[in-house]
């Protein structure tokens, strides 16, 4: 992985050839019917805040990935596999637009507030 000069983005050889790679910021609430169960796999995926709240948690990072959908996507699906009852609500911000998301589904995007 090399960095972007031009635009501070992660650079990543794929099938030889370049795919950008950018850092989000994520805010999310992550629910779940059995909290215990995803909590050692959500520790494992998110190198960043994890709070516990009444149904879940609330996560608080930075994670590196194509797109904010991919994230999410990857993220859900990671904890879905060990709870099919589990909710995402999400925010991803990067590049000053943050989008949202409720499990899989976009639910818009905005301008980030500074």
């Amino acid at each position: 992985m090399v960095e972007c000069p031009r635009h501070g983005t992660h650079l990543i050889n794929v099938d030889n050839h370049a795919v950008s790679a950018h850092d989000f910021d994520l805010v999310a609430d992550v629910s779940s019917a059995d909290p215990a169960a995803i909590e050692p796999v959500l520790r494992r995926l998110i190198d960043g805040e994890v709070t516990p709240i009444a149904d879940g948690f609330h996560v608080v990072a930075t994670l590196s990935g194509e797109s904010a959908q991919d994230l999410n996507r990857s993220l859900l699906s990671s904890l879905r596999q060990v709870e099919r009852r589990t909710r995402l609500r999400a925010a991803w911000t990067s590049g000053g637009a943050t989008e949202r998301f409720f499990d899989y589904v976009p639910k818009g995007t905005r301008t980030a507030l500074s």
